[in-house]
């Protein structure tokens, strides 16, 4: 039996690549726990190709003004998609054992119109397939672009020389504004004081206001904390409630 060259085997799994990336289909109505995340039966899925604000980002309003944008984020996919029937393609597997895939519903693609609206970013370290529906939403002003913000992957690790974005030149006191939430015990919103923790063994751990150690848990992001707004937002993002 002749072998194929190695060379040639990986050239031809490369070009079978897609299609079997492809190949899976997921659909259902979707419950929404974040802009970019959402769940099909038992799937959680990370919509690809973006990154959308958590539910405990905040932004700056065109006054300065700080407000929910990723509650807002959330609550407008919702408004837009809830309730519809999703297809969608997965991509792969991510560390947290979600499904990344790209979806749409009725024909309309929703990271498109996520980052057409201002609500997500395109995400360009592995697509570059939003870019103009970024620059487009960035000229009109929409969403996140109306004021300043932080980039969803910047919020998260958070520190003193994060980039601030907006459609215009933010104002000069918006770095620390935005920064005031990162190590504070104030919750972004009354809707999202439940806290998530990193503990020794580095799970998350998730507190509800009646938790135990609730009043302990003190809110530094560079010790892996996090404000969330549900139980469901919470083990959504891999999360298991405190066993104490």
């Amino acid at each position: 039996m002749l072998m194929m060259p190695r060379r040639l085997l990986l050239a031809c799994l490369l070009l079978l690549w897609p299609a079997a990336a492809n190949a899976t289909e997921i659909t259902g109505v979707p419950k929404i726990r974040q802009a970019d995340l959402v769940q099909i039966g038992n799937i959680r899925i990370r919509l690809g190709g973006i990154d959308a604000p958590s539910t405990d980002q905040l932004c700056l309003n065109t006054k300065g003004e700080r407000w929910t944008c990723g509650i807002a984020a959330r609550d407008e996919l919702i408004k837009h998609f809830g309730g519809r029937s999703w297809t969608c393609q997965t991509r792969a597997i991510d560390r947290r054992g979600r499904t990344v895939a790209r979806c749409q519903s009725a024909g309309e693609d929703v990271q498109k119109w996520l980052v057409s609206s201002g609500w997500a970013l395109a995400y360009a370290r592995l697509s570059r397939d939003y870019e103009p529906d970024q620059r487009a939403a960035r000229e009109a002003k929409v969403g996140m672009w109306q004021g300043a913000f932080i980039a969803p992957w910047d919020w998260r690790v958070r520190n003193k020389k994060t980039a601030v974005l907006g459609a215009t030149k933010p104002p000069e006191n918006a770095r620390a504004i935005l920064l005031a939430s990162a190590s504070g015990p104030v919750a972004p919103s009354p809707d999202c004081t439940i806290k998530g923790n990193v503990n020794r063994s580095g799970e998350c751990i998730y507190h509800q206001p009646t938790s135990r150690w609730y009043a302990k848990i003190k809110m530094n992001i560079a010790k892996g904390t996090r404000w969330f707004c549900s139980v469901e937002e919470a083990e959504a993002a891999g999360c298991r409630e405190t066993r104490r």
